[in-house]
């Protein structure tokens, strides 16, 4: 057994975890450790996508209570088909554009500079959110309409950009379609079931042939479980914060983490992969 490919996947774990639910982007953080530690070849780059599962097992754990509330709902509650109905529209998007374009994206952007640009851009577009006027007019996941759920979709695509972020695009997306922060992080915790279990499904299926299970089990259980008890805790700690706090600090987070690695990048401190 690799010791050190144990270690490598526990700290890619741990990045996942902590990063997947905030607005910072976890395939950039990935990408960009990944890079550090010689794990971002097309090998890295699926482990990178399947640990993601760890990540979403811990939403699952944390709302179990609505997710099965829903799942015994969907025959006869009309509140549980809608609910499930929104997920599935607002997870159309990001798929129908990531079949046309995943492949392109993976080959050109999962890049250190071009995600350390995405830090920064996303950081500029979370303060301008910030500052503008928020008009609230859904409180919870449940008042969302199925035009509410599409748009929250269009925004989670944006994520197809690494450095991005997922729930940052979904959740400031929402603030300015009109949704509380409590309901836009909820609803972004939801969408990630679908999107993340079948992106990470998807992408080990096609590239399986990479794969041995004697070699490849261990590191992957070491980083599934890394990365669900990381996300458990971070999940816990967002949901704290955005009761009191926006979500400036996250922006300026990214562009001082940009900053960091454009200049590592262009003065040869750190020798990036491109």
């Amino acid at each position: 057994m690799d010791l050190i490919l144990l270690i490598k996947a526990f700290i890619l774990g741990i990045v996942e975890g902590l990063t997947e639910f905030l607005p910072i982007s976890s395939t950039g953080h990935l990408i960009l450790v990944g890079d550090l530690l010689n794990m971002n070849d097309e090998k890295g780059k699926v482990f990178a996508i399947a640990v993601q599962v760890g990540a979403i097992l811990a939403v699952c754990w944390e709302y179990r209570r609505k997710i099965a509330t829903v799942v015994m709902g969907l025959p006869s509650q009309k509140s549980a088909q809608k609910f499930t109905l929104n997920l599935a529209i607002a997870f159309m998007p990001l798929a129908v554009l990531g079949l046309l374009f995943g492949k392109i994206i993976k080959a050109e952007l999962f890049k250190p500079v071009p995600v350390a640009l995405a830090f920064i851009v996303g950081a500029l577009v979370i303060i301008w959110a910030e500052k503008r006027q928020h008009k609230i007019r859904v409180q919870e996941v449940e008042d969302l309409s199925w035009l509410d759920a599409l748009k929250l979709g269009l925004a989670q695509a944006f994520a197809l950009i690494p450095g991005t972020s997922r729930s940052g695009a979904t959740i400031i997306g929402g603030l300015l379609f009109g949704l509380s922060r409590k309901a836009a992080t909820e609803f972004s915790f939801f969408l990630a079931i679908p999107t993340l279990l079948l992106a990470s499904a998807y992408d080990v299926y096609k590239h399986r042939e990479l794969f041995d299970l004697a070699t490849d089990a261990p590191p992957f259980a070491v980083g599934f479980i890394a990365a669900f008890i990381s996300a458990l805790i971070a999940i816990k700690a967002l949901l704290r914060y955005i009761s009191h706090h926006d979500f400036i600090v996250f922006a300026w987070y990214r562009i001082v983490f940009g900053l960091v690695v454009l200049a590592t990048a262009y003065s040869g401190l750190v020798q990036w992969s491109a």
